[in-house]
């Protein structure tokens, strides 16, 4: 499962673009107009610098915070254990820790306002919210012990360590798989509203930089500290597409 890269926009289409179809567009964006009172989802077609001007809001300064949201998947220029660990921290475990309390946040917003939608995701926001524990539990081992061993050269006892991550990261493909399901996919149904698209634009990525990280950690990092029969052969789960 591939979803297409955020698209960066130059700020003067940006600040014309309309509110809601940066919601949908920008995962993220939901948070910042939430916190600054924008209205997104039912006022969404006002164009972005209307809305700021309507608040006394700077445009300048929302438009740097929403690029601020426009986040490359390329890995630093060396593969160093060292910078990819700082890598790791800066885009994927700090994204996360952004990414999860707002997606939380808009699943019960749609499952409480849609309740009589056969197509709401009834138990997303709890799927999301064991997802979040879990993860949350996973990075604070990495950051507190794998990633300090790794940083040292411990090479002779990591082997452990990084068995019990690839573990983890199996169980986070599969509940990825069920994150997919709940969501068709991260698709939105014919009529959905902004917070509801805007959601699955944020599944969608969360989705992918989770199997990003992964990836990341699977096959560039962990593999210059294990032996080399030593290696698993297995993916991290079939929501990466490499099972």
């Amino acid at each position: 499962m591939n979803h297409a890269a955020t698209v960066a926009l130059p700020t003067t289409d940006r600040a014309q673009q309309a509110i809601g179809q940066i919601a949908v567009d920008l995962p993220g964006s939901t948070a910042v107009f939430r916190r600054l009172k924008l209205d997104f989802c039912c006022g969404g077609q006002i164009p972005l610098q209307q809305a700021c001007a309507s608040k006394g809001l700077p445009l300048d300064a929302v438009l740097d915070e929403l690029s601020q949201l426009e986040r490359p998947n390329t890995l630093p220029v060396t593969e160093s254990p060292e910078a990819m660990v700082d890598h790791l921290l800066v885009r994927y475990h700090a994204v996360h820790r952004e990414q999860l309390p707002e997606l939380i946040r808009m699943a019960r917003r749609v499952e409480a306002v849609h309740s009589n939608n056969p197509d709401v995701p009834a138990g997303l926001a709890e799927h999301l919210e064991i997802m979040e524990a879990e993860l949350l539990d996973h990075m604070e081992k990495e950051e507190q012990e794998l990633f300090p061993l790794l940083r040292s050269g411990g090479r002779s006892l990591a082997t452990g360590p990084i068995n019990m991550m690839r573990s983890e990261h199996t169980s986070h493909g599969l509940q990825l798989d069920r994150l997919m399901e709940l969501t068709n996919d991260a698709t939105p149904p014919m009529g959905a509203c902004n917070t509801w698209r805007a959601l699955y634009t944020g599944i969608a990525q969360f989705s992918d930089d989770l199997i990003n990280h992964i990836h990341t950690e699977n096959n560039l990092l962990f593999p210059q500290f294990e032996e080399e029969e030593l290696q698993p052969s297995t993916g991290c789960g079939s929501a990466c597409g490499c099972a």
